[in-house]
């Protein structure tokens, strides 16, 4: 009975929020509310990391785990969504003088990872704030492609990092259907219309269809490397005393992953240390002349949420113990993300 009590008052609550939701989009759409406010995206509470008594203020922005554009359980928004939600509040603040990406993600998905990059890029010209990054356990593939853009970047020497590289997954289960005698029937439009397909005989795979997807595969790659050294380049001429790219470091960038210390001598990052260092130089690059206080945003997280995340399947849920979200590669999908997480 107390259960059953607990959770009427929650529903009730739940019901009046969105009412309440539904009443301020009302007014909003009328025009009644005064001053500015989204009509959508997250929402995200600012929270303060380390307050130092300071009026300016550094954005804290979090890239951890796989990447993906898809869309989650905490308000069906995606990564990508909340992540250009949150460079959209730190351009608005004219108290935010800088950013940083605390990346700690072996990568993702390459749409993904690709318009997080360009949503940076975007976010330091038209608010001319630069983003420093301040690289975790791991910031590889994907996790390096996001970082790439950024003014700055901070590494451990034990960080593993660069896994600069193009992969694309799938499993052929034709001798697996024979076995028990299972015969697909095809029809289709065009020769290529079955490309990839795991239920075709491996020997029906024509060389035409290799070099079809190879290049996809060699297209994608090359627009990793030019992220990487425009901007390598751009973060040089805005920073002098940073790092330059190696003459060979295409060389490197061929899948292998880096410590921090390899991925400095060959320019792939511009200073060697810690979260601290990163704050150090963002109160530079930012020009704060005193200790700016640390603040995050953080996606809201209400009742109707709460009770939609119960609808979820245990599957979409599980986690292994180092608290990542394990890559659910699919066929098809090109990714930026380390060797390390394929097995």
């Amino acid at each position: 009975m107390i259960v059953s009590i607990i959770l009427f008052l929650l529903l009730t609550v739940s019901v009046l929020a969105n009412l309440g939701g539904l009443f301020k989009s009302f007014t909003h759409l009328s025009g009644i509310s005064s001053g500015h406010q989204r009509s959508g995206g997250p929402r995200l509470d600012e929270v303060v990391l380390e307050d130092n008594d300071a009026s300016d203020k550094i954005a804290v922005i979090p890239i951890e785990g796989i990447i993906s554009g898809e869309l989650s359980g905490r308000g069906g928004y995606s990564l990508v969504d909340v992540v250009k939600a949150q460079l959209d509040r730190a351009e608005e603040d004219k108290k935010v003088k800088a950013v940083i990406l605390k990346v700690d993600s072996p990568g993702g998905e390459v749409m993904a990872s690709d318009d997080i990059a360009r949503a940076i890029t975007e976010f330091q010209s038209h608010a001319g704030k630069p983003v420093i990054v301040s690289m975790g356990s791991l910031a590889a593939s994907g996790g390096y492609y996001v970082s790439a853009p950024c003014e700055w970047i901070v590494a451990n020497e034990l960080t593993i990092t660069g896994s600069i590289g193009v992969i694309m997954h799938g499993f052929n289960y034709r001798g697996l259907m024979d076995k028990v005698g299972l015969v697909p029937e095809v029809y289709k439009s065009g020769k290529f219309k079955d490309m990839m397909s795991g239920s075709r005989e491996p020997g029906s795979i024509t060389p035409a269809e290799r070099a079809m997807v190879q290049k996809l595969i060699d297209e994608t790659f090359a627009k990793f490397k030019s992220v990487v050294a425009e901007g390598r380049k751009n973060a040089h001429e805005s920073n002098k005393d940073g790092q330059v790219l190696a003459s060979d470091w295409v060389d490197y960038a061929d899948g292998r992953v880096l410590s921090g210390k390899e991925a400095f001598n060959l320019g792939f990052v511009d200073q060697l240390g810690s979260f601290d260092d990163a704050v150090g130089k963002a109160e530079e690059l930012g020009g704060v002349k005193k200790q700016a206080n640390l603040i995050e945003y953080r996606q809201r997280n209400d009742f109707a949420e709460l009770f939609s995340m119960f609808g979820q399947s245990e599957s979409r849920a599980f986690k292994v113990d180092l608290g990542l979200d394990l890559p659910k590669l699919q066929a098809g999908r090109m990714y930026f993300l380390s060797p390390l997480f394929l097995h």
